[in-house]
């Protein structure tokens, strides 16, 4: 199964973005509880998601940050909170697949149930401007040359950031040396203040530090739009296209009605016209995972990741 069957289709706009006639759900505002620190992917794609979710539902989304543990500490109380569809929590791929294999989380991959899967953004190795390292064949040369003294930084342990550090030093044929930080937001100054050699992070970081770094390479099928002169890692020789893929979950005692309809209204918000723009002007890829595909999607990715979770030394 490819990515490809759960893009959104760009010209699929003709699809209304009023949600389908059911009982008054949600007439009240919904919580949406993000695992990680303000200022990172989750976090500003749920603060763009609050506008266009008023517009469809008449209701508030608030949005609260809930980090520690590389959001394990949320996800794993997730099931401790009202099943009423009221309390929705971000969900991210691959660390609800990677945490668990650990064995040092409360919680277990089957215990989230994930409703929508809405945006993904490919893994970027991303460097300062005064960095040494101008292109990817500089820091292939330099980790080899320097080994651990090279340091990226990342987001969380066990996480995307975590495991394309891990495919980067197999694909260099270097040891270089991870450090995780809280949340994606929370590395940007040891990354400009030069205390990190680079970061293993998505191109959107490079957006948003516009002017301040560059990309030496992103794990994307083709180049970016919005950085049309970074190689892929596969022009680089890597099969490498992968990255951070989120959405949304509920408690396990949410009914299936409720799950549907929380999926609907993220689904609805992915469709409007503002919203793509803004969320393509930022960088990020939309998807459209429904709830009936999730289990298809999972057992995708799931194998994907459990192949690469040999590399860390987190699967056998």
């Amino acid at each position: 199964m490819q990515r490809r069957e759960f893009l959104v289709a760009g010209g699929a706009l003709a699809a209304s973005l009023s949600l389908p006639a059911r009982a008054a759900y949600p007439d009240r505002p919904v919580r949406l509880y993000i695992p990680f620190p303000p200022g990172g992917e989750s976090d500003i794609g749920a603060r763009l998601q609050q506008g266009v979710f008023k517009k469809i539902t008449g209701q508030d989304m608030v949005v609260e940050s809930k980090p520690g543990a590389g959001g394990a500490l949320a996800w794993s109380q997730l099931n401790s909170m009202p099943g009423d569809g009221y309390s929705v929590m971000g969900t991210n791929l691959p660390h609800l697949v990677l945490q668990p294999l650990e064995g040092n989380v409360q919680y277990k991959t089957d215990d989230i149930v994930n409703v929508h899967f809405y945006q993904y953004t490919p893994d970027a190795i991303i460097v300062r401007n005064e960095s040494p390292f101008k292109t990817y064949q500089d820091l292939v040369k330099g980790a080899k040359e320097q080994q651990d003294r090279i340091t990226f930084a990342g987001s969380g342990t066990n996480s995307a950031n975590h495991l394309a550090h891990t495919r980067l030093n197999k694909l260099m044929g270097a040891k270089t040396t991870y450090v995780p930080f809280k949340g994606t937001g929370d590395l940007v100054a040891s990354l400009l203040g030069g205390h990190v050699s680079a970061a293993m992070s998505y191109n959107t970081l490079a957006l948003a530090q516009k002017g301040k770094v560059r990309v030496l390479a992103v794990a994307s099928e083709k180049r970016l739009a919005l950085f049309p002169d970074v190689p892929t890692f596969k022009e680089l020789g890597g099969d490498w296209v992968d990255g951070a893929y989120r959405g949304c979950g509920v408690p396990k005692s949410t009914p299936e009605d409720i799950r549907k309809r929380v999926s609907d209204v993220f689904s609805s918000i992915n469709k409007d016209p503002d919203f793509r723009q803004k969320m393509a002007e930022g960088g990020f890829e939309l998807i459209d995972v429904t709830y009936d595909k999730i289990p298809a999607f999972l057992a995708e990715r799931k194998q994907a990741y459990i192949e690469a979770a040999k590399l860390m030394g987190l699967a056998k």
